[in-house]
């Protein structure tokens, strides 16, 4: 089962890729405003904090952090306080995990470089470690130290946790494309346990894990690490995280890229179906390339998108009614919500399109699920052991309280069927029964869409990619206009995110803005 707003960072090769799910934040009284001439969502604006440090949060801004080896060589942990409630900050403080590698050289130390690869859920402090803090261009390491904190909520920062592992496994097999009312009633149910579950195991954090607070933590984080601004790398999730910083403090902004950006304007529904055509968009070429293969197990050369997709739909449709066999001790079938899973799994990055062939090559002639399985796995961050990481479960909570749900009712759902099926034929059904999940959150919303310019930021770099299956082209558009000083910056291609997936020009074009400060000239676009 797949999750509204999720998109995840995706594991290759030991490294973890930046790619990951979104969005648009809670906001405290102080930091958000509307007008009563007005009362559309869209029309509220994101307006910047006091620049004073209000006496009640200046122990949290004076701490002195406690280094300590960590993980691989030349790494370094602590941990740092921040208010659990920013609107009573002497209620109590929760502790956020920090990790750091300091500048190499040669050249000239920048600063720090804060890096968040997304989700909400993704381990920011596991992202620097296994990626970004030995894989960033040598340059940039060289003259920034490479910084990650997990937000509140996330991995080893107050970790929102809902579900056992066997629980889990119950409710990613789901049926996420109900046929009738009893299926309709069993995902409802699913919705209701797994919020249950969090709201019982998570209930001190749960209310305290909105993108304006993780925001605010990062300025905190800033203190401590002693820098005068924030300069900082946020991809997919950690755009809106990154582009909220700064609509909070826009003169306290350092260099900062924007990759896969998000659109904090829109509706939680708009939202979604966004993201469902991107999701028909990536599978389309997808599908241009697997018919090129000989073997491809979803037609033969010639055959067109459209019935790829068909048959794609009409293998999902068989397993609804007849799973095929993993080989798994604890998950011995494959579900249609499982391969779908798998499926989307692999639209991330076009680089794990060979994989996904051969998952569904063995599946739909040998009825041999197993790769499937993995890809969703990978999706779900579940372990050989059956240990799933938190990430699901901090993803729900951000997300559920960052905007109003797309649907309160199953009723309403079915009503916009039509539309999300116009924007993919292949994966429109589950993705609008995904998008019900918040409708039984135990915590109210304290979000809604708004626009965020950022007046007074120095040059801001947004990146958005043209097929990206996550976060739409549009998006990174309608962000760099909202950003009083964004330049965009275009990758015409495939895949979530730009940044280090091999483009020449776009690498080049990023770590040029990082060293010296410089964006690209406005309209750049690189193939």
């Amino acid at each position: 089962m797949y999750f509204r707003r999720i998109l995840r960072p995706l594991r290759r090769g030991g490294m973890l890729l930046a790619a990951t799910t979104l969005l648009v934040s809670a906001c405290s009284t102080e930091s958000f405003t509307t007008t009563a001439s007005a009362p559309t969502t869209a029309e509220a604006v994101l307006t910047p904090l006091p620049r004073t440090t209000p006496a009640t949060l200046t122990p949290y801004y004076e701490q002195k952090p406690a280094w300590r080896s960590c993980g691989a060589p030349g790494f370094e942990c602590t941990t740092m306080k921040v208010p659990l409630d920013y609107d009573d900050a002497a209620s109590g403080a929760i502790k956020l995990a920090v990790a750091r590698k300091k500048a190499t050289g040669p050249g000239k130390r920048i600063g720090s470089l804060l890096v968040n690869p997304g989700g909400p859920g993704g381990s920011a402090v596991g992202y620097l470690q296994a990626y970004a803090g030995l894989g960033y261009p040598a340059q940039v390491r060289a003259r920034y130290d490479m910084v990650a904190v997990d937000p509140r909520g996330v991995a080893r920062s107050e970790p929102v946790e809902c579900l056992s592992g066997p629980e889990m496994d119950a409710f990613t097999k789901t049926d996420m494309t109900p046929d009738n009312t009893r299926e309709t009633a069993e995902l409802v149910d699913a919705y209701k346990k797994f919020a249950e579950g969090c709201a019982r195991h998570s209930p001190k954090v749960l209310r305290h894990v909105s993108t304006v607070e993780a925001a605010r933590d990062m300025d905190i984080l800033r203190a401590v690490l002693g820098d005068q601004k924030l300069n900082y790398v946020g991809a997919s999730y950690g755009t809106f995280l990154g582009a909220t910083y700064a609509g909070l403090y826009p003169q306290r902004v350092g260099r900062m890229v924007l990759d896969g950006a998000l659109d904090p304007s829109i509706t939680a529904r708009k939202l979604n179906e966004d993201q469902t055509a991107g999701f028909e968009t990536a599978f389309q070429s997808f599908a241009k390339d697997c018919v090129r293969h000989s073997g491809c197990p979803l037609g033969g050369r010639g055959t067109s998108p459209d019935q790829v997709g068909k048959n794609l739909s009409a293998f999902f449709k068989k397993l609804d009614s007849d799973p095929i066999p993993t080989g798994d001790a604890d998950r011995s079938q494959l579900t249609e919500s499982l391969a779908t899973t798998g499926v989307i799994a692999a639209m991330y990055d076009e680089a794990a399109w060979p994989q996904l062939r051969e998952a569904l090559s063995a599946a739909m002639k040998d009825k041999d699920g197993a790769g499937l399985l993995a890809l969703s796995d990978s999706y779900y961050e579940r372990d050989p052991k059956g240990h799933y990481t938190n990430l699901m479960y901090a993803n729900a909570a951000v997300n559920c309280l960052d905007l109003p749900a797309a649907f309160s009712t199953p009723d309403q759902l079915e009503k916009s069927l039509p539309a999300f099926e116009k924007a993919s034929p292949v994966f429109g059904d589950g993705l609008a029964w995904a998008s019900l999940n918040c409708a039984y959150w135990p915590v109210k919303p304290t979000g809604e869409p708004h626009r965020i310019e950022a007046k007074g930021a120095g040059p801001i770099l947004v990146v958005g990619t043209t097929r990206d299956p996550a976060t739409p082209y549009a998006w990174a558009e309608s962000l760099a206009g909202q950003l009083s000083s964004a330049t965009l910056l275009t990758y015409v291609g495939d895949g979530h995110t730009a940044y280090g997936r091999g483009s020449v020009c776009i690498d080049t074009a990023i770590n040029r803005y990082l060293l010296d400060g410089t964006p690209p000239p406005k309209g750049k676009r690189c193939s």
